[in-house]
């Protein structure tokens, strides 16, 4: 074997694991401010090197910014590239604002004239679309939620608030106060309920650089509660993943549920 290729194959076997992995996230560009009317930028995109544009960007159909007062409000300057997509925000009020890209639908699966079809759109569209008595008919749902805070001054919590949808997570200690050193406390909620065992990745940024990707895995209790120790100041991917029969359509079989944030972790 030429030694340019021995080099080559020895490269690849030091990649980190996150090479193959595909992680969606939305970065921004701060976490914690203070002042009048401050500015943050958010990029968004699925890479395969944590916050690194390297794979495609994340649309932005379906973001919802709540604002502290908790309300809704619309991002700025929006655009989608060919690996992220980026918009701006202008914190007019005090306090946490969430920002969540949130996701579902339904997926179809069924046999027509000997022939494989597919489908994928909205329950509602599902009732008119789809017939209900095609041959090997399999329906899926989806419900996924891809968020991160930021805070203007002093944390609240007005925002932060479950709507009782899919996996959420509900902040015991403050998503925007969070310290190396320190653990950190969060309820876990499925469907506005708390869900044990639920099992969480925690893998914190610049995995480009490190042989490994140094993840934390931590497993929701009988409370839905677990506990994180931050260890090392960093911006943190977190995500897990879950399904069950709970479907919004008769028709749908199982429902694939996600949830991923982003978390800025600060010095002491």
């Amino acid at each position: 074997m030429k030694r340019s290729l021995m080099l080559a194959l020895a490269l690849v076997a030091t990649l980190p694991l996150t090479a193959s992995a595909h992680k969606a996230w939305l970065l921004p560009s701060q976490t914690v401010l203070a002042g009048t009317d401050p500015w943050i930028s958010v990029d968004a995109a699925v890479s395969n090197d944590l916050f690194y544009f390297n794979h495609v960007p994340l649309r932005l159909t379906n973001l919802v910014i709540t604002a502290p007062d908790g309300s809704q409000v619309e991002a700025e300057n929006g655009a989608t590239g060919k690996y992220r997509s980026v918009f701006d925000l202008q914190l007019q009020q005090q306090g946490t604002y969430r920002l969540a890209v949130i996701n579902g639908g339904l997926m179809a699966n069924w046999q027509e004239d000997g022939q494989p079809k597919r489908w994928r759109g909205t329950a509602a569209a599902f009732a008119t679309e789809v017939p209900t008595n095609a041959e090997g008919l399999r329906v899926s749902e989806s419900v996924g939620r891809i968020e991160t805070f930021v805070t203007n001054g002093a944390p609240s919590d007005t925002a932060l608030q479950p709507t009782g949808v899919g996996i959420e997570l509900v902040p015991i200690t403050h998503p925007n106060d969070l310290y190396a050193g320190e653990t950190a406390q969060f309820r876990v909620l499925l469907d506005g309920k708390p869900a044990e065992g639920l099992e969480f990745e925690i893998v914190r940024g610049g995995t480009r650089y490190r042989d490994a990707q140094e993840e934390l895995q931590v497993t929701s209790n009988a409370k839905g509660e677990i506990s994180i120790a931050f260890t090392e100041p960093g911006m943190y991917w977190l995500e897990t993943t879950s399904q069950d029969s709970k479907t919004s359509v008769a028709q749908a079989q199982q429902r694939r549920l996600s949830y991923v944030a982003t978390l800025e972790v600060l010095p002491q």
